[in-house]
């Protein structure tokens, strides 16, 4: 199997099961609303989807990191079993429970379908996860092997040609040093009448070499002197920057500190203000609620201290921990 098949795969696979679990999660909130509203207290009915939405993203949050942790071939444990087939559970049992109150056994059997369904395709889609992931493994195991191999015999030739290189350099030296051995024969007895000649002529030339030489030795003990003074310079300003970052920092702290301390005043404010004699504002409102949310307290006790309806309190509370969720998630 190419990588292209086992992509198709995992793409028949992904799709088939978000078609699964869309259609189950569908199917148990209308199976599932008509019965919360007839066990809500009254007033309370417009919470009924909440628990079936509750359970269903619990299923889409299983599906979606047990694919993730399967491509990567890694395990997250007991935890994620128990999270898996406790979401299975109370869907199979929110479902049926409708139908098995009125003893209803085909009512039953038909609303057990999706759940059960929804179960074994969590668990199957897993192990094909897992069974791809590794089929993944043993393919790019293969093409590492196969491109090392070819490697290994591009290397081969590469050092043969390096072989023939060098020996056909060898052989070219051998023949030119032949070539300058005779013509330093031919040329010996002419060589000793020019001797003298060459002497001083190496005489001058080694007085220009020291002459360039001593140049050099200036010119790059100058070079060294403009290099120590860079780097003092360098040194010294990085030490300034450091130093203005420590004063930044120290400002942007102060800062943060004076902004949680007129938070936690405005917070005590609040709070110790006792029960609102007549509804606050609502932006007021809004911070009265949240100052409770933070400190722990009871909604009708934030209920009590705005002046607002427990309606609207539990609306507000469940902003907060809305928001509050990406944070918990981040920190996990």
């Amino acid at each position: 199997m190419n990588s292209g098949q086992i992509r198709s795969a995992e793409r028949a696979l992904s799709v088939g099961t978000w078609l699964i679990v869309g259609g189950a999660m569908l199917f148990s909130i209308l199976t599932v609303t008509p019965l919360m509203e007839r066990h809500s207290p009254k007033g309370w009915e417009w919470t009924a989807p909440i628990l079936p939405l509750v359970v269903d993203a619990a299923v889409v949050i299983v599906v979606r990191l047990d694919s993730v942790l399967a491509a990567l071939g890694g395990d997250g444990g007991r935890w994620p079993i128990a999270l898996r087939w406790m979401t299975g559970c109370m869907t199979l049992a929110l479902n049926i429970a409708d139908s098995a109150l009125k003893k209803d056994l085909v009512g039953v059997a038909v609303h057990s379908v999706a759940p059960l369904l929804l179960i074994v395709t969590a668990e199957t889609g897993l192990a094909y996860r897992r069974a791809i992931t590794a089929a993944r493994t043993a393919r790019e195991a293969q093409l590492n092997a196969e491109r090392a191999e070819r490697e290994r015999a591009a290397d081969e030739g590469r050092e043969a040609a390096e072989r023939r290189r060098r020996e056909e350099r060898e052989h070219a030296a051998q023949l030119a040093r032949e070539q300058r051995d005779h013509e330093a024969l031919l040329a010996r007895e002419q060589s000793a009448r020019e001797e003298a000649a060459r002497r001083e002529e190496r005489e001058r030339a080694e007085a220009r070499e020291r002459a360039e030489r001593e140049a050099r030795e200036r010119r790059e003990q100058m070079r060294e002197q403009q290099q120590a003074e860079r780097e003092r310079l360098e040194r010294e300003a990085a030490q300034r920057r450091e130093l203005e970052a420590r004063e930044r920092e120290a400002r942007e702290r102060g800062e943060r500190e004076r902004e949680q301390q007129e938070a936690e005043r405005e917070r005590e404010a609040l709070l110790s203000a006792g029960p609102a004699e007549e509804r606050q504002e609502e932006p007021l409102g809004r911070r009265t609620v949240r100052a409770a949310w933070e400190a722990g307290l009871s909604i009708r006790q934030a209920a009590e201290l705005s002046g607002w309806s427990t309606g609207w309190v539990t609306a507000r509370y469940q902003e907060h921990r809305d928001g509050a969720k990406p944070l918990l998630e981040a920190v996990t």
